[in-house]
């Protein structure tokens, strides 16, 4: 059973449809709106990879063409795409976890130019 895309011209959104029978001369109707002015679009399709094709994708040194590790946001960047790659291996919660690294990061870098996050203390400790 074929999970078909379109684009509805009523309510100008894509939807999926999950087909029963492709033979069925029944137009299909948007599931949001009702309209039955869709327009079959060409979808993308996934394989399925093993896990050391994966593993070898990551290996893969042209894959850190643009990564910048003195750049928090494209360590962050790569960091989502390794976790892509990885899928459930990393657990649920990776991206939010890479994001909140980043925005410590970027907290810290603004203590920093601030001079520093405790501007109470004077060092006059002696």
């Amino acid at each position: 059973m074929p999970i078909y895309e379109y684009d509805c011209a009523d309510c100008r959104r894509r939807v999926s449809l999950l087909v029963m029978r492709p033979s069925d001369p029944t137009p299909p109707r948007c599931p949001r709106c009702g309209g039955d002015r869709l327009t079959r679009l060409l979808s993308r399709f996934a394989t399925v990879r093993s896990a050391d094709d994966r593993m070898d994708s990551l290996a893969d040194p042209s894959q850190l063409g643009d990564l910048n590790e003195n750049d928090p946001r494209s360590v962050a960047r790569w960091m989502k795409k390794m976790g892509g790659e990885l899928g459930d291996d990393v657990g649920a919660d990776w991206d939010e976890m890479v994001d909140e690294a980043v925005e410590q990061e970027a907290a810290g870098e603004d203590a920093e130019a601030t001079g520093g996050a405790d501007s109470g203390d004077t060092g006059d400790d002696l």
